[in-house]
């Protein structure tokens, strides 16, 4: 019997599945792709820890999840996500601190009656390093040593750990003593105390791969792939051979944003591995979350600072488990299906339950990974997403190129230099193209930053003796600069330096357009080999000019310019046998407007293929006006002069009175 035959596909969703026959002979509704089969041994409340397969096969809220017993009945089911409870901080009760001759003390009292397992102390101070041991007492007289040695510190770049655990403990008085030995006393203006009440939850550690690293200036990206989506995550961990460090990181997911893709920050913390003198070495490598996380990706970014990047040789995760209950009212088999785009939550009346779900245990019963249904017809890839759009006439556009496919699926093209100089600055006259069609996409902005090596030219032959100037030609113009970098190796110096370039208004007078400036000052004290400028606007030519003014000292020397511009990327989605070209280069166009961004989910959550760039094709003449190199323009005006000049000249001559002949 055909299961469900003359039902909707629509109503399948919201209503009761027929009873059928043996698993082995009843068909399963074909608008679910993905079956898993488990056997139940008795009858009673069933705790099923779901599979990493099963939440990634899954919607996001996994309102798709559907369980059948043996004879196609449908089960209500509960979905349990079990979070640790919040622990109880607040500020303490009264704060004391008195200053010895190698020690800072601080007495506190917690105005807490329960446990605690931890205190926090606030600093405006920066830049310090300290050792520090947390006392108990009931009554302030007789104390109890509860941590020794442990640092706090506090860092210009963010890195900061001011938090000292210890195991739980009543304690009404608290005494910390800090070690200042080896440094200057630092000021403390106020503690917060860590109730120890906080209920656990559990969690596993699960490794996952670094899939992409870059490293932009004073800083570490790491793209990570977990593997799967819609995964519960307590904590980031890291793994390093480092000895001695501190960073702050940040963690990011692929957020969607109106038309385009952009990261947003969800979680930061400190990472370190510290020892003060004298003091056992300390360490945290865990960066706290709890998030649900439905893309397959996340960004972790470690602040270096001046410190080399720090070598990760692992990351792991924290994974909160996510539980299936449902009432078994017979033993035997059970079918669970997943990915299912269209269906609704569905909605059970789980009264009948009528317990604790925390206190039930949770069953041994493995659920293998997810097979395809038999009788669901095989979907393409990215399912809902169209992969011609409408037609396009590209006879305004000026450049295309090809673009090499290499298999089916989700694609991703990061923009190369071409694309960046001729493109509309927000890309909105990008289009992908198969045949005449569009084929939709959506822009990835990212945090990563790409480098190029200008040809720079030292000159002082300028009007003022005393000023220096360096020309810096990049490779092509309109590049979408964000920073520039330089070192020298002259040890002492103090220059204010400005970044600029010259460009010609429509009289064809030359003026200069800013693009920067800073103040690079090297001492003894203070050095820093490598000067950094951020640039203010977006260079429209391809010659860049920088200057200082040196007054009596000798000119400063400077080398090794490097250029940096974002990386930014399209994702789609394409066949195999699909030919496709990037057109770009038409100034007039306004940007496309798709219904990929409601199915932009998908492609995050998917494997995508990286997609190279051929060469650029120039499709259209530029127009004489168009031509024109941006900062060389003064055409049009000087076009305009010349036929005013014309005019004058034949309005003169008809004004002027005509010469005299003589009588004869």
């Amino acid at each position: 019997m055909k299961y469900l035959n003359n039902f909707p596909a629509s109503l399948l969703c919201g209503c009761l599945l027929l009873p059928g026959v043996s698993a082995t002979a009843v068909n399963l509704p074909s608008d679910w792709r993905h079956e898993q089969s488990f056997d139940v041994s008795a009858t009673g409340l069933v705790k099923i820890n779901l599979p990493v397969e099963t939440l990634d096969s899954a919607r996001p809220a996994l309102e798709d999840l559907r369980l059948h017993d043996d004879a196609g009945n449908e089960v209500p089911y509960l979905i349990e996500r079990p979070t640790p409870v919040a622990k109880a901080v607040q500020a303490a009760k009264s704060f004391q601190v008195s200053l010895n001759a190698n020690t800072t003390v601080i007495t506190l009292e917690s105005g807490l009656a329960q446990p605690l397992d931890g205190v926090t102390l606030e600093s405006p101070a920066m830049n310090f390093i300290k050792a520090i041991r947390v006392e108990s007492s009931a009554d302030g007289k007789k104390w109890e040593t509860l941590a020794q040695g442990q640092p706090i510190f506090q860092q210009n770049y963010g890195a900061a750990n001011l938090k000292i655990s210890f195991p739980p403990a009543v304690s009404r008085w608290m005494r910390l003593t800090v070690d200042d030995q080896r440094s200057q006393p630092v000021p403390f203006t106020g503690a917060l105390v860590h109730a120890a009440t906080g209920e656990p939850a559990p969690g596993e550690l699960i490794p996952i791969t670094i899939s992409e690293r870059d490293e932009n200036p004073g800083e570490t990206r790491l793209a990570l792939n977990l593997g799967a989506a819609n995964l519960s995550i307590a904590s980031v961990q890291l793994e390093t051979a480092e000895p001695l460090f501190m960073r702050q990181v940040s963690i990011a997911i692929p957020q969607i944003s109106e038309d385009s893709i952009r990261e947003l920050t969800i979680g930061q913390g400190t990472i370190y591995r510290v020892a003060v003198e004298g003091q056992t070495p300390s360490e945290n490598l865990s960066v706290p979350m709890e998030n649900e996380i439905h893309s397959r990706e996340l960004f972790l970014f470690i602040k270096n600072g001046d410190s080399p990047p720090l070598p990760i040789s692992a990351v792991r995760v924290e994974r909160r488990p996510v539980y299936l209950v449902f009432h078994a009212r017979q033993p035997g088999a059970y079918h669970l299906l997943a990915g299912n785009i269209h269906c609704a939550a569905p909605s059970y009346d789980l009264a009948a339950l009528g317990m604790n779900l925390k206190d039930l245990a949770v069953s041994s019963i493995k659920i293998p990974p997810p097979s395809d249904n038999p009788d669901f017809r095989a979907p393409e890839v990215l399912p809902g997403i169209e992969v011609a759009g409408a037609p396009l006439d590209v006879s305004e556009w000026k450049f295309r190129k090809p673009v090499k496919i290499s298999s089916g699926g989700a694609q991703q093209i990061e923009l190369d230099l071409d694309v960046l100089a001729h493109a509309q600055p927000d890309f909105a006259d990008l289009r992908v193209l198969h045949r005449s069609n569009q084929v939709p996409y959506i822009i990835q902005r990212t945090s990563i930053s790409r480098t190029l090596t200008p040809s720079v030219t030292a000159t002082n032959a300028t009007k003022n003796p005393k000023l220096s100037r360096w020309i810096i030609k990049l490779p092509r113009a309109g590049l979408p600069l964000t920073r520039m970098t330089c070192i020298t190796q002259t040890p002492l110096f103090e220059r204010s330096l400005s970044l600029y370039e010259e460009l010609t208004d429509e009289r064809g007078d030359i003026y200069r357009r800013a693009l920067g400036g800073a103040t690079w000052t090297q001492t003894p004290e203070r050095r820093s080999k490598e000067f950094a400028l951020t640039l203010d606007s977006v260079p429209q030519g391809d010659t860049l000019f920088l200057e200082t003014e040196n007054g009596d000292n000798p000119p400063v020397e400077l080398e090794k310019f490097t250029a940096f511009y974002p990386a930014t990327r399209i994702l789609f989605k394409a066949e195999s046998d699909d030919e496709l070209y990037l057109y770009y280069g038409n100034p007039r166009v306004l940007s496309p407007s798709y219904d990929l961004s409601l199915v932009a989910g998908q492609l995050l959550a998917a494997d995508k293929k990286i997609v190279a760039l051929s060469d650029e094709q120039q499709l259209k003449k530029s127009s004489w006006r168009e031509n024109e190199v941006p900062g060389k323009g003064g055409v049009i005006f000087w076009g305009i002069l010349a036929v005013v000049v014309v005019v004058l000249l034949v309005v003169i001559a008809r004004l002027l009175p005509k010469s005299q002949t003589s009588a004869s």
